[in-house]
């Protein structure tokens, strides 16, 4: 094998596999299409569906690795679950892998999401699309919750980290503190904590642990892997904000600063760089401002953009993409309504995704550099941990408003302030189908995508009988 050049990272080969072949970019790539069709349920389900499929079924990554990316982009800005899928594509086959990875992760989503969009422009009604989706929503419950007993059986290997769990999830959901603060708090628990316990922050993961568990087939030294230099960082950061603020120059120039599709270019930009958290930490302020500010959406319309969101393939903070195409369907300029409205579906994904890439072929080849650094590695199973409490958090919102169609938002209850249901809301057509997904998963064993699509036929005839 060559030396790759140090200055080009797609220079670099794709990584070897010790006593096998290398697993070929065309088996990845069709891999990632499958993973992309089963992303239903938000960052808890789609970190499990890729981590079953990689770690568990394929073994291409290991638990460590798997992990030791999970706590990265977790502190990134931006739908931490496509972000991982960039970055487990970028250690496997590089820079292209990456975008493969990370591309497929977002299409099937956007393409959904824009039928919608052209179905509810259309004719102001999305009972269709209801009816479509309405077992999806309770299927995915099982599934997240699967996704927290995976992760913290892998992440909690000691008492003192099972505590982090637990405060994470307390401090979110009982206390609604600020994500970046419970995250940043852990980090910093785990460092000072390494100190004096260092045995409770060892990462010990199931492949390290279980001698009957395989080893994986890609080992972590085969993994790509580019230079840390700075004439790498600064060609990326250069590509990476010429692309992302060429078509912004393009629409002030072509539209004029006052134009709706130039307003949603800089508003979601600044968004995507805010988003800590994932998208319900941001939801309202996007709710807010496209309301009442700018006029994009109708009072009552953000909720079915999460709506949609929620029961479609992707990443939450995809519903961007409905509040975009409205936005400019309804305020056009010059241009023909419909023409406006694909022109802003186009130009807010865009916008929304290209920082999530850059952050990740910009800030990976550091983070994989310190993977043997005790300290940080300390500091980061205190955010591993932290972050099994942030699923958790994530699959009780998700349960809460999938099971309610009522629920008090940061009602105050003295110290405490946290979702709330109401009781005499319960749907129990949604119960019904979260028990029958139950059911499949755990006992018959059956698949995510084959669960999916049972509970989406079977909520449709449900949704029309009692509609």
């Amino acid at each position: 094998m060559t030396e790759p050049d140090d200055d080009n990272p797609d220079d670099h080969e794709p990584p070897g596999i010790i006593g096998a072949e290398p697993v070929a970019l065309g088996d990845a790539t069709r891999t990632w299409f499958a993973i992309s069709l089963q992303t239903f349920g938000g960052p808890a389900a789609q970190i499990a569906v890729m981590h079953r499929v990689l770690v568990d079924e394929k073994r291409w990554i290991g638990e460590r690795r798997f992990l030791h990316a999970l706590n990265f982009c977790t502190l990134l800005p931006g739908p931490e679950a496509q972000q991982l899928a960039t970055y487990c594509g970028w250690l496997m086959h590089g820079t292209s892998g990456g975008l493969i990875a990370g591309g497929l992760f977002i299409l099937p989503g956007f393409l959904v999401l824009l039928a919608v969009s052209l179905l509810y422009a259309g004719f102001g009604d999305t009972t269709l699309i209801a009816a479509l989706f309405a077992g999806v929503a309770p299927a995915v419950l099982p599934v997240v919750v699967q996704a927290v007993q995976r992760v913290a059986t892998r992440a909690l290997g000691s008492p003192l980290l099972i505590g982090f769990a637990v405060a994470a999830f307390a401090a979110l959901f009982l206390f609604n503190i600020p994500f970046p603060f419970v995250v940043i708090a852990a980090g910093i628990a785990g460092l000072v904590g390494g100190h004096f316990r260092p045995d409770a922050f060892e990462h010990r993961t199931r492949d390290t642990e279980d001698p009957d568990t395989p080893a994986p087939l890609i080992a972590d030294d085969a993994l790509h892997g580019a230079p840390r230099s700075g004439r790498r960082s600064a060609r990326v950061l250069a590509f990476g904000l010429a692309i992302w603020g060429v078509p912004i120059v393009v629409l002030a120039v072509w539209q004029g600063t006052n134009s709706t599709l130039f307003e949603q270019a800089v508003f979601f930009s600044i968004t995507a760089m805010v988003t800590f958290g994932g998208a319900y930490a941001v939801l309202a302020y996007i709710g807010q401002r496209a309301v009442t500010t700018y006029g994009w959406l109708l009072p009552g319309e953000m909720a079915t953009a999460l709506a949609l969101a929620e029961t479609t393939p992707g990443p939450l903070i995809q519903l961007v993409q409905f509040v975009g195409f409205m936005g400019a369907f309804r305020n056009p300029g010059a241009l023909d309504p419909w023409v406006a409205g694909l022109i802003a579906t186009v130009v807010v994904v865009w916008v929304t995704y290209v920082p999530c890439f850059l952050w990740i072929f910009l800030g990976a080849p550091y983070i994989e550099g310190l993977r043997h650094n005790r300290r940080l590695t300390h500091a980061l199973t205190g955010v591993t941990a932290s972050v099994v409490g942030v699923i958790a958090n994530l699959a009780a919102y998700f349960a809460l408003h999938t099971l309610f169609t009522e629920v008090q938002d940061g009602r105050d209850l003295g110290p405490l302030k946290m979702t709330v249901p109401v009781w005499s809301t319960l749907e129990w057509q949604a119960v019904t189908i979260a028990v029958g997904a139950t059911v499949l998963l755990y006992r018959f064993k059956a698949s995510v995508a084959r669960t999916v699509c049972i509970a989406g036929v079977g909520g449709g005839l449900l949704y029309f009988i009692t509609t």
